[in-house]
């Protein structure tokens, strides 16, 4: 065989006869990974870099969103909650619709109508089904900014103020420490105008950081089981609501915010129409633009986007009566401007599921959170409601686990008529108690914070529960000159108070108490890895009787809006909230505290 030679081509390079040293290749890898590294920190360093970080990351910090993601199975979420969980008023209806109620009537917070001369009346049951378009086209489009001055309310604690600045904004930013004069609330701020100087964010705003808001405590008084002991409201602890950062998100100022609200009423599908300000004729707006603003720290605005990233794969719940619903709409108001959900509830549980992010929304009936019958006990006879105020409501605690968070509220259904069961003997009543010659032990504001040491203990020593439960605490109603049947009446109302301006409702006040004293011992009781966080939004809401929707319940072109000739007012709703509205607060706080547990943090 002839022997093979290799040939070079004509025009390409000969290969060198000789090695190059291994050191000279050394140094080109040095040199090149010097160069790299200081082309990155150029990159991050740079504006460019900036808005990278930022919009990975947040606006300012470096500290990525690092969440545990579970991967969740569309058909196995929708088999595994799709049992039956029979949670539900019996007598619920199956659509939204404006009808007639009465404290008797079973339907989802609907309020009476009547003629001129009617109390005003305002019912707390509840229906869960709710009919959704099969299409709907939603429109989100950009809120006009305005330049004007704008009114700011204050309250509590007002040191550092005027150092204070209102929360980063996705597309504008309001400067507090400018030259602006800022009128308080309830004041004729018509004629005047402050600079207001807005500033392009260099980044994406992403939640600011906060931390999470403690629950310890040192209250150490007798529990509320012992039937016999008495709730000093001078002696209530109250929860150390001040994170680990040192920010308290629940003492601060309502800020007018030219920037709107997060939706419109044509632009949520599943807004109850009681709820349906705008739509119903009320003629004033101002109530959808004042922005709460703690003075120790910003409330980031709500982002929908980043709050399914920051839930997904998990299932968020709300828990309790008509205006836990009146919440649980308006988190789905706010996340339908990004994603419209699938509908999958039934006539016992309420479920949106968001497909992007695999997040669930869930909403289950509980009015009183602990164990409810019917059946004659004792000399109660049947056909009303017994409260076993030592039990949780045992269908709700059966499908807790399901839950990664839950948003639990009560206490305005303690106004119904209703017997007390402590220890499988009848100790109260509420508009029913019989034997006058008895000594009713408990009454129901004490019935009140028993059921909610009750929920809480249970969620707190369930084996191998881990989620997080934020308890919303009392809202307050604005029933001014009487009760919801009595005349109470809370129409004309266009602002938040002023300082100064807010009358105590003692009432509120002692529900508030009772709850917190409540949540303090289920703290203290416990022994699983779950959390309890208390959401204080009761005093702050006490300003803002103008978020009801008073008289415009309905949209009903023949309604009656103004006080008659004797002066009574119409029917209306002091309760619940408009949406959009104040409302809208309670679902910003809810996103702030669970991304404290889950980024930890603190807020700016």
């Amino acid at each position: 065989m002839n022997d093979m030679t290799w040939t070079t081509l004509k025009g390409s390079p000969r290969m060198s006869p000789h090695r190059r040293p291994l050191s000279w290749i050394v140094v080109l890898v040095g040199a090149l990974a010097v160069f790299l590294i200081y082309a990155s920190s150029v990159l991050v360093s740079s504006p460019i870099g900036a808005t990278v970080q930022g919009y990975f990351y947040s606006v300012g910090s470096s500290e990525k969103l690092d969440l545990p993601v579970s991967s969740v199975n569309e058909a196995s979420i929708d088999g595994h909650l799709n049992k039956s969980l029979d949670l539900v008023d019996n007598k619920s209806s199956s659509d939204l619709q404006s009808s007639t109620i009465s404290p008797e009537v079973s339907s989802d917070s609907k309020i009476e109508q009547t003629d001129t001369t009617s109390n005003s009346q305002v019912d707390l049951s509840e229906s869960t089904s709710m009919n959704l378009p099969t299409t709907k086209e939603v429109v989100n489009s950009d809120t006009a900014v305005s330049n004007s001055g704008e009114a700011v309310t204050l309250f509590g604690n007002s040191s550092d103020v005027a150092n204070s600045s209102l929360p980063t904004q996705e597309n504008s930013r309001l400067d507090l420490n400018s030259s602006a004069t800022m009128p308080l609330a309830g004041t004729n701020s018509s004629n005047e105008t402050g600079n207001i100087r807005m500033e392009e964010p260099s980044s994406v705003a992403l939640i600011n950081q906060s931390s999470a808001v403690s629950t310890a405590s040192n209250e150490t008084s007798m529990s509320l089981y012992d039937s016999t002991s008495t709730a000093d409201p001078a002696s209530v602890e109250k929860p150390n609501n001040t994170s680990y950062a040192g920010c308290d998100l629940y003492h601060g100022n309502w800020i007018y915010d030219p920037l709107g609200p997060l939706y419109t009423n044509n632009s949520c599908p599943v807004l109850t129409q009681m709820q349906n300000c705008q739509g119903n004729g009320r003629p004033d707006k101002d109530y959808e633009n004042w922005r709460w603003k703690p003075f120790q720290c910003d409330l980031p605005r709500f982002d929908p986007k980043k709050f399914l990233e920051l839930m997904r794969g998990k299932t968020l719940a709300f828990i309790g009566d008509s205006v836990a619903r009146n919440q649980m709409e308006s988190m789905l108001c706010i996340l339908w401007q990004v994603e419209e959900p699938k509908n999958r509830g039934n006539r016992n549980m309420q479920r949106y599921y968001f497909r992007s992010t695999s997040v669930m929304i869930v909403r289950i009936w509980s009015s009183w959170l602990v164990k409810l019958t019917s059946e004659p006990f004792d000399y109660a006879p049947a056909g009303v409601d017994k409260l076993h105020l030592d039990a949780p409501d045992e269908k709700l605690m059966d499908h807790i686990q399901n839950f990664d968070v839950v948003v639990l509220s009560s206490g305005h259904w303690f106004a119904k008529k209703s017997v007390y069961i402590l220890n499988n003997e009848i100790v109260g009543g509420q508009l029913w108690w019989p034997d006058k010659s008895r000594q009713m032990k408990i009454d129901n504001v004490k019935a009140y914070g028993i059921s909610v040491e009750t929920i809480l203990t249970a969620i707190a020593t369930l084996p191998n529960y881990t989620g997080l439960a934020i308890v919303r605490s009392y809202s307050p109603d604005h029933y001014e000159g009487g009760a919801w049947n009595t005349g109470g009446s809370c129409t004309g109302k266009v602002k938040p108070l002023a300082l100064g301006q807010l009358v105590e409702n003692g009432h509120t006040n002692i529900m508030h108490e009772q709850q917190v004293t409540g949540f303090n011992r289920a703290v203290k009781r416990a022994t699983n890895k779950s959390k309890l966080r208390l959401m204080d939004i009761t005093e702050a809401f006490q300003y803002r009787h103008d978020g009801h929707p008073g008289p415009y319940r309905s949209p009903d072109p023949n309604k009656i809006t103004k006080r008659g000739p004797n002066g009574r007012p119409p029917p209306q709703d002091c309760l619940h909230w408009c949406m959009p509205g104040p409302v809208d607060t309670w679902n910003e706080l809810v996103v702030e505290i669970i991304r404290r547990e889950y980024e930890g943090g603190s807020a700016s």
